[in-house]
């Protein structure tokens, strides 16, 4: 990776977040990191010590002690960007860590930009531009799923998926751009067939990663789950039995809930964020119901999963007609028969046979409850990926698949059409472009100073 101008500076941080804590930690990066902590350092020599060694001394401004600390060298090329870096370990106090900062400046620092650290050790070869994206997402990662689909892509799964990609076009791109020296010989170097089916190999390849967006949103955004019915359904009841919590009124009055109310539950390494909705009737003159009311369908038609509550006691054709509508509108749903404990169970199964996607629990004595969170997850996941595989967070690599699958789809129509090699190295050459942006092989600055102007300062 070519290095951009104004990258030969030496950067300053604080790496930890914001507020008082045990100990904070400032780092610095850049060819004169070890001149400015020699300065500030009296103690030793830090510039002939090992590289990832610890040393333990007091930090002075002149004369004036800024603190007791640790300093951790990392000396280059072994070290998170690739250059000199130091990470000094202070006391918590921000106070203190402010006059480390600024002592650093002085001796010749700069202050970081947002994501500077990372996107120095991208443009130094230490990670490609998706591992380094992947950086930010496991900060922000709030889930075990979360957590691994980040662990992933900083592993180099995802760019292992793109660099088999790459290299198996780049081969026949190879040969097809040899058929153009010798276009005058009508000769070709690269087999058809073969090209043929490794372009099949590669839009199913490409297919799967797009595919898996849909799971990567939610893994990293959560899934909203809209909980209708109509009132004294247990809605809200059913709420406060997940959150284990009484988060939400319970009465036996209809429209007791008036307006949404919405918590967030991690199940199996899911965030579900949970609405509670006012309960839906057709006749109601208090305006304020009203106006939860249509809120409630609103909400019907944003959710990624809509629990529908209704009482077990209750008859079916007024279920039916929700089921088919839901079904029309292209709802995903759940039917959660409520109130088990006050009828047999077993009749109550026969009854409702005919459904699909349904459950039964009875939340006001929690029971089933655990089913209905196993459910909720199945509809999610579908059995289609499993976290631990390459799993598309990232709108900016989806878009940029997009492309991928829109020049593979190019070239296999081109091979279809019998077309001359020089269209089809066009082609070969925007599908190439495009997985080249995704690991950074193809940037340029302004785009870099976008994707890292979203990290934190310090990373």
């Amino acid at each position: 990776m070519t290095k951009l101008s104004g990258w030969d500076d030496t950067i300053v941080a604080i790496a930890t977040p914001q507020g008082v804590g045990a100990i904070g930690v400032i780092r610095l990066s850049g060819n004169k990191a070890f001149e400015i902590i020699n300065h500030l350092f009296p103690s030793k020599d830090l510039d002939h010590q090992p590289t990832h060694t610890l040393h333990v001394g007091y930090l002075k401004e002149g004369d004036k002690v800024l603190d007791e600390v640790v300093v951790s060298l990392f000396k280059a090329p072994k070290s998170y960007t690739g250059e000199d870096v130091i990470e000094i370990s202070a006391h918590g106090s921000p106070f203190i860590h402010q006059q480390i900062v600024g002592a650093c400046v002085k001796e010749g620092a700069r202050l970081a930009k947002p994501g500077e650290f990372t996107q120095r050790a991208f443009l130094n070869g230490k990670l490609d531009l998706a591992q380094a994206e992947a950086v930010a997402d496991l900060i922000a990662s709030n889930t075990a799923a979360s957590q691994k689909a980040a662990l992933h892509t900083i592993r180099g799964g995802f760019s292992a998926n793109l660099k088999d990609l790459r290299d198996r076009l780049l081969k026949f791109s190879a040969l097809i751009e040899l058929e153009l020296d010798f276009s005058q010989e009508d000769v070709e170097f690269a087999d058809r067939t073969q090209f043929y089916e490794l372009i099949n190999e590669l839009q199913y390849s490409t297919s799967k990663l797009i595919n898996s967006f849909q799971l990567g949103n939610v893994i990293r955004n959560g899934v909203s789950v809209a909980i209708v019915g109509k009132p004294n359904a247990g809605k809200s009841t059913l709420l406060n039995n997940l959150l284990n919590e009484n988060r939400a009124i319970v009465s036996d009055i209809p429209g007791t809930t008036r307006d949404t109310i919405e918590e967030v539950i991690n199940i199996d390494g899911i965030l579900f964020r949970l609405i509670d909705t006012a309960g839906i009737r057709e006749h109601t003159t208090d305006v304020i119901e009203s106006a939860g009311i249509e809120r409630s369908l609103e909400k019907i038609k944003q959710a990624d999963l809509v629990l529908y509550v209704f009482d077990i006691n209750e008859g079916i054709a007024e279920l039916k007609t929700w089921q088919l509508q839901a079904e029309k509108d292209g709802v995903r749903f759940l039917l959660v028969a409520n109130k088990i404990d006050s009828a047999d169970e077993k009749v109550a199964r026969e009854k409702f046979a005919a459904f699909d996607h349904i459950v039964f629990i009875s939340a006001k004595n929690n029971m089933h409850t655990e089913v209905l969170k196993e459910k909720m997850v199945d509809m999610i996941l579908e059995g289609k990926v499993q976290p631990e595989n390459t799993i598309i967070t990232n709108a900016r690599h989806f878009h940029a698949l997009k492309e991928v699958a829109r020049s593979l789809n190019d070239i296999k129509e081109g091979l279809d059409k019998k077309i001359p090699g020089d269209l089809l190295a066009l082609d070969i050459r925007r599908s190439l472009h495009y997985l080249g942006e995704i690991t950074g092989e193809i940037t340029n600055e302004d785009q870099l100073d976008y994707i890292f102007s979203k990290f934190c300062i310090g990373k």
